[in-house]
């Protein structure tokens, strides 16, 4: 695990990146935690449009977590099929529903112990969950942030966990979360998997890749 980038390198990235994406946010759109947790647990290999599109007949039908616990399992499935593994979403929908319902009375716990011990609930979506749901400092790596992060050279890992613990330990903990959504951001707009835009890139004068690509 290791930092590429020194610190005053790290900081013009990130200001850079937050100069070029002022928006950058969690783009799943939702009310309370309850819905945040289902919405980021139905966007795992799924874009955030799509889960965007059923969330709204979902959580019509099913605004808390004892309406969701009770769903008809085909019903569900129904109303979600249009993302992908939406079968196995939807048994996992309505385990983490009931569990939640029945040992913590319907309220999304703010501890991420807690919160990855639910039924398809992982690192990923209980950081999400603590830094959008309740504001805390996380860092959440996703293909986008594994990708951009490890390309431009703030780490240099290979693999999910290893770059989250490695971009812990290069970005201040006060900039995590916002970081996270910049990488994002980043990483759908231009820096993108199979043909960067470098030419276009705000970061470009500090990418690894660049400079890679130039020698």
């Amino acid at each position: 695990m290791r930092c590429v980038s020194t610190a005053q390198m790290v900081k013009r990235i990130l200001d850079l990146l937050e100069e070029e994406y002022p928006q950058a946010a969690c783009a799943l759109d939702h009310g309370e935690t309850f819905e945040l947790l289902v919405a980021v647990l139905l966007s795992a290999q799924t874009t955030d449009k799509s889960v965007n599109l059923v969330t709204p007949s979902l959580f019509e039908k099913y605004p808390d977590a004892k309406s969701l616990a009770q769903a008809d399992e085909p019903e569900l499935m129904e109303t979600i099929k249009r993302i992908g593994m939406y079968k196995t979403k939807a048994r996992n929908l309505i385990a983490m529903a009931r569990m939640l319902a029945n040992e913590y009375g319907g309220i999304v716990p703010n501890s991420y112990d807690d919160l990855i011990k639910f039924p398809g609930v992982g690192r990923k979506t209980a950081n999400v969950v603590l830094s959008v749901g309740f504001g805390q400092q996380r860092i959440a790596v996703d293909t986008h942030v594994f990708r951009v992060s490890n390309r431009i050279g703030l780490v240099n890992e290979k693999n999910v966990l290893d770059t989250e613990l490695a971009l812990m330990e290069a970005i201040p903990e006060h900039r995590w979360s916002r970081a996270h959504h910049s990488l994002i951001f980043h990483g759908r707009n231009c820096c993108v998997a199979r043909k960067p835009r470098c030419t276009d890139c705000c970061i470009a004068g500090f990418c690894h890749h660049v400079k890679t690509q130039l020698n």
